[in-house]
């Protein structure tokens, strides 16, 4: 009897183990490549989330085309709470204005999970300029052609400083790059003047006096520089630009995974590792489900006009 029950509870066991290594693990798609703060915030929420809904949770990056090749992966998957999306404004609101896309409806393919936080933005300078307010820098663009950098045409960081050209009466001159690294690779070697990123990536620059930030593009300052004027305090109260990380399943979803989903979510963030992490880079302001569909709605209504007044396009 013995002999007859072990071979059985073996295989038993043996295909516990099978079903459970087959079972497919839930992948958080990011529009950009590995090593970005997107890509950086999506591997600290899944090995939070994982525990939290008792599966396996995996980054899979798929950045190009400005973020469209991740969301239309994700607006063409399986709504069944296996593919999640954490976009940001430029990726799911910017791009898709610019260049809107074939095979994917940003508002309707979509089913808005959470807003994870906002992070605010923040002009620098190279230290040698001898550049230390924002005044300073636009005297001297209205004296000589200054060149900023950003991560290429139609993203927050061009954005932003055609919004600060236009504010204060300027040309400041736009050089694209692939991305926030070689643009500030490019500021420390003196080949451009100026650029606009998030906090949290020029944060340990500013910090170190690698760079000299100039003004952060917010309405209130931020405990992390307690010293830097918002360009609200200097006279700009429309130059506000902050970045959002947001949370996406495929239209379709059943509304108890998306619920679930969000619960899950919610919990990560109030976890100590999450909130000592969201302190130290500035980000804030969570939003459910409701109040983040509406928060995407008025930007999908505000953003064309605005971008269309600033000349941008996505070439």
């Amino acid at each position: 009897m013995k002999r007859a029950w072990w071979p059985a509870a073996f295989l038993f066991t043996a295909l516990l183990l099978a079903t459970s290594a087959n079972a497919e693990p839930i992948k958080i798609v990011v529009p950009f490549a590995a090593g970005g703060p997107v890509d950086q915030l999506a591997r600290v929420l899944a090995s939070e989330l994982g525990p939290k809904l008792g599966e396996d949770v995996i980054v899979d990056d798929r950045g190009g085309a400005g973020g469209a090749i991740a969301c239309e992966f994700v607006a063409r998957a399986n709504p069944d709470g296996k593919t999640i999306l954490l976009a940001s404004l430029g990726a799911f609101v910017i791009g898709p204005i610019l260049k809107p896309p074939a095979n994917y409806d940003p508002v309707k393919s979509f089913e808005p999970v959470m807003l994870v936080g906002s992070v605010p933005s923040l002009v620098v300078v190279n230290p040698k300029s001898g550049l230390s307010t924002l005044a300073e820098l636009i005297a001297k663009a209205k004296q000589q052609q200054l060149s900023y950098g950003s991560a290429g045409p139609g993203t927050t960081m061009n954005i932003a400083l055609e919004m600060l050209n236009r504010a204060a009466g300027v040309k400041i001159t736009h050089v694209p790059y692939r991305g926030a690294a070689p643009a500030i690779t490019d500021l420390l070697g003196g080949h451009i003047d100026t650029m606009n990123a998030d906090l949290p990536v020029l944060l340990p620059l500013a910090k170190a006096g690698t760079v000299t930030a100039l003004a952060l593009f917010a309405p209130e300052r931020t405990p992390l520089l307690p010293e830097l004027p918002t360009t609200k305090e200097l006279g700009f109260p429309g130059l506000i630009m902050e970045n959002w990380y947001g949370v996406f399943l495929p239209a379709g979803t059943p509304k108890d995974m998306r619920d679930k989903l969000e619960q899950a979510l919610f919990a990560v963030i109030a976890t100590p590792i999450i909130k000592q992490r969201f302190a130290q880079d500035g980000t804030h302001g969570a939003l459910d489900h409701e109040a983040f569909a509406a928060m995407l709605a008025k930007q999908f209504a505000d953003w064309p006009g605005r971008i269309k007044a600033l000349g941008i396009t996505g070439e």
